[in-house]
């Protein structure tokens, strides 16, 4: 008797935990690039415009850019990645969220927030994401954002700015402020 293997549902490994990226190192900086060329090709599906910089972004300028940078990798490499910035006023400003379509649905982006959160605290942290990129807003609102104004970046086309307010109880870990 011959047993079928049910393929209906292939396991994934678990992802590995998200750790700070160095762009100066020529492997890493190449599989970010690739990463964000998948991941904003969806984007750019989703809100209907493919003008999105990062998409167009050359290896030279990822790596000259002044982002900081979170990955996370799966069994086939980079699956996600967060950047952000840190503004004068102290406001934590997250430039990119990026996942692999393969690791799509997976936990990549909220595994890329958690560790952001823990290690980069703000009393205040913005974002933005294409109005018509429900599953980016879904998520952001889910922790916490909230839609703070719409900009247009091309004819139909606008993306939406979110932030999210933090509070700092007496023991001194923030707590976001839905």
């Amino acid at each position: 008797m011959t047993r079928h293997r049910d393929t209906s549902a292939t396991p994934y490994r678990p992802l590995n935990e998200p750790h700070r990226l160095d762009l100066a190192d020529p492997a890493t900086l190449r599989q970010l690039w690739e990463l964000q060329r998948a991941a904003y090709a969806v984007d750019a599906t989703l809100i209907g415009f493919d003008g999105i910089p990062p998409l167009h972004e050359t290896l030279q300028e990822l790596r000259g850019c002044t982002e900081s940078f979170l990955g996370i990798a799966d069994e086939t490499g980079l699956a996600g990645a967060v950047s952000w910035t840190r503004l004068d006023d102290g406001t934590l400003d997250i430039c990119r969220l990026v996942v692999h379509p393969r690791a799509h649905r997976r936990g990549v982006a909220t595994a890329l927030l958690n560790r952001l959160d823990a290690i980069e605290s703000a009393d205040l942290t913005l974002v933005s994401t294409g109005t018509a990129n429900h599953p980016a807003l879904a998520l952001y609102e889910k922790r916490g954002f909230t839609p703070t104004s719409k900009r247009q970046i091309a004819p139909g086309v606008t993306v939406t700015l979110l932030e999210r307010k933090t509070e700092a109880p007496p023991n001194g870990r923030p707590v976001h402020k839905p």
